[in-house]
């Protein structure tokens, strides 16, 4: 429902413009803008600074610089990580890792597992692999789902550039309505002051009474709260374009807008688009359609992501490791012994026992002394291969309860996607029926006005020759600045509605 909310918005902005205390409810609050078309209809960015800004460099600018677009593309770069984190997670993992102990009094050697009572350093230091070879498919699911959430998120992107491009649009129009009603008003002024000065001298001549002085002047005060009215109803259109575009301080106080001149509704055609082939057209360029979508679609891979917990899971691990201690000792040959070793033989000869020595030959010369730390890091290598397998039979129905809640999220976002294409089909037929009404409205009311212009002036003579009170002059000539309000704002209407119709189209904003 945020884009309802965020159209509400817009047309509040454009349906500000109560500038004459005369003046009827603004068209332009009556309905509800619709959604919007894709931002990539939009030009790059032309605006040159110091010149007036163009409905489509202002757009363009605010592109560029609005912070909520912004915030929009960092949500974007988000999901990108995520998807990476996804992808990642279907590669093996390797880590190394190394220790150092030292051990005080009796306790056990760490590689020999020999009691000892010394202080002993050892070193462990060991690599190990480890690859999901099945898990029920939920790695590649995941990275399935994760891409469509990343393109749901570019969906996103677009859509908050085309909510900025329509409030731009929006506060763009409402200056030039604000600008349009200023210059009308001023000249009503004008001319209230030139009937002041007229009637002065009418009574000056006692061609009139006091009475209708008194009126011109009750009206020309009335007209000088309008124009005021008008000037801050402009001055607050302003702020709200200023601040959409992010400009500076020194922006701000350079910043003008350009001022076209825009055509009267009833010089074109009358507006007979079908909203069924705008319809059509805007399914393939929405971007909030397309991201509801692609949720669906993520939200159904959430299904299989859940159900892959009902399979086994089948992982490989291979290790290496290897250590030193400080209390090992390795045999070291330090050479032979010094002296040869008699050892006494008997010998039967002739029934006679005969004894002689024979020399034993030289032992060799065996010391232990510490290991030495390279050789330890060699000889203690060790290796491991592991097959793991883990069969899901009963976890607390976690895996059912995880699927069920996967089951429900997916229906919520198709009646999201439906509920989607429900209201840009509703605002397609809104805006189609407003820029119809407009139209005819403004013919309309223009008609009004060239009727109340005649009867103005036909009431402003018999006024001047004292055939008509004041009171009665007045009221045919606010019944007139009515006329000429609601025409003008009529006009706006058409020209706003026909905008955002035609950038359902994918035509870019531009006046």
């Amino acid at each position: 429902m945020k884009s309802t909310a965020t159209l509400t918005r817009l047309l509040a902005l454009v349906g500000t413009t109560t500038l004459l205390t005369h003046v009827v409810q603004p068209v332009l609050a009556q309905t509800t803008p619709p959604a919007q078309p894709p931002a990539g209809t939009l030009a790059q960015p032309t605006a040159v600074a110091g010149a007036p800004f163009t409905l489509q460099s202002a757009v363009n600018y605010a592109l560029e610089h609005n912070l909520t677009v912004r915030q929009s593309q960092l949500n974007a770069e988000a999901s990108k990580v995520t998807q990476r984190a996804g992808r990642g997670a279907l590669l093996p993992t390797f880590n190394l890792s190394g220790s150092q102990t030292w051990n005080y009094g009796t306790g056990l050697d760490p590689l020999t597992n020999d009691f000892v009572s010394q202080t002993i350093r050892s070193n462990n230091f060991s690599a190990f692999s480890q690859v999901t070879l099945f898990s029920g498919f939920q790695l590649r699911n995941t990275v399935k789902r994760n891409a469509l959430d990343l393109q749901a998120s570019q969906g996103d992107v677009e859509k908050a550039r085309n909510d900025l491009s329509l409030n731009v649009a929006s506060a763009y129009l409402q200056l030039l309505l604000s600008e349009e009603l200023i210059r009308t008003n001023q000249t009503r002024l004008n001319s209230t002051q030139q009937q002041v000065e007229r009637t002065r001298k009418l009574l000056k001549a006692g061609s009139v009474p006091e009475s209708n002085l008194l009126d011109s002047q009750a009206q020309l005060a009335s007209d000088e709260l309008t124009v005021i009215t008008a000037q801050n109803q402009r001055d607050l259109a302003r702020l709200t374009l200023i601040q959409l575009l992010n400009l500076d301080a020194a922006g701000a106080a350079a910043f003008r807008i350009d001022m076209p001149a825009l055509a009267d509704p009833d010089d074109q055609a009358a507006y007979d688009a079908e909203p069924s082939a705008i319809y059509e057209t805007a399914l393939g360029l929405q971007p909030d359609v397309k991201a509801a979508d692609l949720r669906v679609r993520s939200a159904q891979m959430g299904v299989d992501v859940a159900k892959g917990a009902y399979l086994p899971r089948l992982t490989f691990a291979a290790g290496v490791f290897t250590g030193f201690s400080s209390s090992r000792l390795a045999r070291v040959f330090s050479g032979d012994s010094t002296e040869a070793v008699p050892i006494p033989v008997v010998r039967l000869d002739n029934g006679q026992f005969t004894g002689f020595g024979v020399l034993q030959p030289r032992q060799p010369r065996v010391e232990f002394l510490p290991a030495k730390f390279s050789n330890q890091l060699q000889d203690n290598i060790g290796r491991q291969l592991q097959f793991n397998l883990n069969i899901p039979i009963l976890n607390g129905f976690q895996a059912r309860t995880n699927v069920q809640r996967a089951q429900v999220t997916a229906q919520q976002a198709e009646l999201q996607a439906e509920q989607t294409r429900l209201t840009l089909r509703q605002n397609i037929q809104q805006a189609a029926a407003d820029a119809l009404a407009a139209q005819r409205q403004f013919t309309s009311s223009k008609r009004q006005v060239e009727a109340l212009t005649a009867a103005y002036r036909n009431a402003e003579i018999r006024f001047n020759n004292g055939l008509l009170n004041g009171t009665e002059f007045n009221i045919a000539k606010n019944n007139l600045a009515g006329a000429e309000s609601t025409m003008i704002q009529n006009k706006y209407q058409f020209i706003f509605r026909r905008k955002v119709l035609d950038f359902y189209q994918g035509r870019p904003l531009a006046l």
